[in-house]
């Protein structure tokens, strides 16, 4: 098992993934994942590590949402149950399942995943519009972002988007919710692993934490399509390479 003994390069990847974060409204979990990964933390730890520092984040994060008035309280209550039964479900088929099977499946995961951002950057649809089934959504968000380390956002936001919702209530309400299913994935971590790797996790913290003022700034700055054509290129090269070590 290959994990550093210094927390240096975590903050570093904490503080990239909320760079990424704060400037696309997503992308914490899939970037810090796909980096934790690639440097040889097992998936469970790489999923544990990231959600029990996601906790903190998303809660501040959905505060800030509920506070500017950008939450819509129907589609929190119909999120937030499926979404955390998802993703107590998820975590704990990770935590039963040895760490190099269900590796080349998360790779496939998060490949998929880059290729949605970059259709996104492109301003290409990749969902038909229609009312969104909230319940299966939220489910199958929480489940592949536990078993993905990532993945809420892009999966649930994007749908809702570009199925009609109002962006900044989609965002806001999945921000919010997304707490509560990270809070359910962490403690499930908790209980089946009996441990966190806290280098990993305060390392992603603290990063995250430093980050955010830049991430602020790089919002009202930067063009968003732009950053994520990047992030989902990197995801796509991270996530190459994981498959490629599978293979070879």
């Amino acid at each position: 098992m290959l994990i550093e003994s210094s927390i240096v390069p975590f903050i570093l990847i904490g503080f990239l993934a909320q760079v990424v974060d704060g400037a696309l409204g997503m992308g914490y979990g899939v970037f810090s994942t796909s980096f934790l990964l690639s440097m040889g933390v097992p998936p469970a730890i790489t999923s544990a590590s990231v959600h029990t520092a996601e906790v903190f984040v998303t809660g501040v994060s959905g505060l800030a949402h509920l506070g500017n008035g950008n939450v819509e309280r129907r589609l929190v209550l119909r999120l937030i149950i499926p979404g955390v039964l998802g993703g107590i479900l998820g975590a704990y088929v990770l935590t039963q399942v040895p760490g190099e099977k269900i590796r080349p499946v998360v790779a496939i995961y998060l490949f998929v995943i880059g290729i949605l951002i970059l259709r996104r950057a492109l301003g290409r649809s990749t969902l038909g519009v229609g009312r969104p089934r909230l319940i299966p959504l939220g489910f199958a968000g929480g489940f592949l972002d536990s078993v993905g380390g990532g993945g809420w956002g892009p999966i649930v936001t994007s749908t809702l988007v570009a199925q009609g919702q109002t962006p900044h209530l989609a965002i806001g309400s999945v921000s919010l919710t997304e707490f509560f299913v990270t809070l359910a994935q962490a403690a499930t971590f908790l209980v089946a692993l009996r441990w966190v790797h806290w280098p990993v996790a305060i390392g992603l913290l603290i990063g995250g934490v430093l980050a955010a003022p830049l991430a602020a700034y790089m919002c009202r700055r930067l063009p968003a399509r732009v950053l994520m054509g990047l992030v989902g290129a990197l995801i796509l090269v991270l996530s190459l390479r994981m498959i490629s070590r599978a293979v070879f």
